[in-house]
């Protein structure tokens, strides 16, 4: 028989949070494994009473919704937390928005209204923004045309266990291309400049791409620009995530990505804790 830890077991989750947060600045550099401490240790010094695993190493009840790949900005990260002393999401959002460093920022924090239904099954793609400096709209838009027309577009991903084929294109939902913005975008620190290139010019790509298996993540799709599009990337890419949700019902064939709106995941949840 396995050895039990001694003395009685965790409190059972009483409550469930569901948190929106963002990744921004210089923040956006921290890992996945480098922000699950932070908020570990922000849970902490909010008090906020989390409920644990059992065993001999208890964890906290966090439930993490694919985070955004290091080195990208994101408006829409999600987790899901569970407590042992039921709680005002509204507190819970004001301490531990106090507790975590300037630009890992919460945006929303409502309770959970059905626990059975994974958060994850509401992520269903992404809004994605790819700032191309030096890479001039007309050429990135030619460029996402030619990419749109093809059947597939296998790229090669660096990974620990070797380099792997991905077919980028199979997730993009839609990918249109618009001249650079005036000045700092979502997910840019107050301030910040317009981002451009040699010459001054800059194109701003919106892609809507669906959460697949393997994932397909924005550089992918930068990747297939080049080597299926010839589009020619003299700087690394500034990637933001604007959105995450459910595509919409009608699909979104024809429409610039900018336009094709994703269902909130957090809606239904807010909508019931509005009455």
């Amino acid at each position: 028989m396995a050895r039990q830890p001694e003395g009685p077991p965790p409190p059972p989750v009483v409550q469930r949070l569901r948190v929106r947060y963002a990744k921004t600045g210089t923040l956006k550099f921290t890992s996945h494994r480098d922000f699950a401490r932070a908020f570990e240790r922000a849970l902490r010094r909010a008090g906020v009473p989390m409920a644990y695993s059992a065993g001999f190493s208890p964890h906290p009840k966090i439930s993490y919704a694919g985070a955004a790949p290091t080195g990208v900005a994101s408006m829409a990260e999600y987790l899901e937390i569970g407590l042992a002393r039921r709680s005002d999401p509204a507190e819970i959002k004001a301490r531990l928005d106090a507790a975590l460093p300037g630009g890992l920022d919460i945006v929303d924090v409502v309770e959970a209204t059905d626990a059975k239904a994974a958060l994850a099954e509401r992520l269903e793609a992404s809004l994605w923004r790819v700032r191309l400096a030096g890479v001039s709209p007309t050429d990135a838009q030619a460029a996402a045309d030619r990419l749109l027309a093809c059947s597939s577009a296998i790229v090669s991903r660096a990974t620990k266990d070797g380099h792997r084929d991905i077919d980028a294109r199979a997730a993009i939902v839609a990918l249109t291309c618009e001249d650079a913005e005036p000045g700092g975008g979502p997910g840019d620190p107050p301030g910040s400049p317009a981002l451009t290139g040699e010459g001054g010019i800059c194109a701003t790509m919106h892609m809507v791409v669906q959460h697949r298996t393997p994932a397909v993540r924005p550089d992918d799709v930068v990747a297939a620009l080049r080597a299926h599009a010839g589009l020619s990337t003299p700087a690394p890419p500034q990637v933001t995530r604007l959105a995450q949700g459910q595509l919409p019902p009608q699909g979104a064939a024809g429409r610039p990505a900018r336009e094709v709106e994703l269902s909130d995941p957090l809606a239904a949840d807010i909508a019931a804790a509005r009455g």
